[in-house]
């Protein structure tokens, strides 16, 4: 089988690249699967503690593989290609459910389901030359992986509305001065600013930091009161932790805890 992606390891850190850099990355069916099944590893994974995102070629992804669709529809009246959309569908909640702290570092263009994947993770990296679409609306079609739950969340109601409405292109700039992204660098540093700050995360509290997350991520659909109860089951799933007792001791100490991940 042809491989569409590329697998790396920078000690606590993993990274996932697309590599498709003569389709601009775009999301085949086969792709994806491969995709699904690093991050499923990725999560396996105890030695990786954070997860970079990213795409070879100068484009992060140009989203789903209409040519794909078109070879493949052959005359039936099913679009876009719906294997191929429940496939991407469960990608991005593998990505956004993932237990470790994510980030897309994003050169070029991420439009479309590519934009999508780079809303799921935590933080959003960019060079100076990215380029953000929500493109659905420019072929007549709603967002339909997920686009519609992250956009809100991130920009705000009106701005997402806007965003998606009009499918115009953000720069990096503009998709910092929005919140889109949390930090644009230099396109020749993107690699060393995004893998620093990725080491950071990773020298953290690693179950803490995954319990936080969720409890932030399911913090919409619940009163302050309920919010606090969850935080307290967290609590006391985290409480046996080496990593709490490392930190209790680094604090009684007075010196910087040393955080294993367990």
């Amino acid at each position: 089988m042809e491989k569409l992606i590329d697998v790396e390891r920078h000690g606590e850190v993993g990274l996932i690249a697309l590599n498709r850099p003569n389709a601009r990355n775009a999301m085949s069916m086969r792709l994806t699967l491969q995709l699904r099944r690093a991050v499923k590893d990725a999560i396996d994974d105890k030695g990786i503690r954070a997860l970079i995102f990213t795409g070879r070629g100068g484009a992060f992804s140009a989203g789903a593989d209409v040519r794909e669709w078109a070879e493949k529809k052959e005359g039936k009246d099913d679009y876009p290609d719906m294997d191929w959309v429940e496939e991407c569908i469960k990608l991005i909640q593998d990505v956004a459910r993932c237990p470790k702290p994510t980030i897309a570092m994003i050169d070029g263009a991420a439009v479309g389901a590519g934009l999508d994947m780079a809303l799921a993770c935590d933080f959003r990296y960019a060079s100076e030359r990215a380029k953000f679409i929500c493109s659905y609306t420019r072929v007549g079609y709603p967002p339909d992986c997920g686009g519609t739950w992250f956009l809100p969340r991130i920009l705000g109601v009106e701005k997402a509305k806007l965003f998606a409405f009009t499918g115009e292109l953000w720069d990096g700039a503009t998709a910092k001065a929005n919140n889109l992204v949390t930090e644009v660098v230099p396109t020749d540093r993107l690699f060393e600013a995004t893998l620093e700050f990725a080491k950071r995360l990773a020298s953290g509290p690693t179950i803490a930091i995954g319990l936080a997350k969720m409890l932030i991520d399911s913090s919409h659909s619940r009163s302050l009161a309920e919010q606090q109860i969850a935080e307290q089951a967290a609590g006391r799933l985290c409480a046996p932790t080496k990593d709490h007792a490392e930190g209790l001791a680094a604090a009684n100490e007075r010196r910087e805890p040393r955080f294993i991940g367990a």
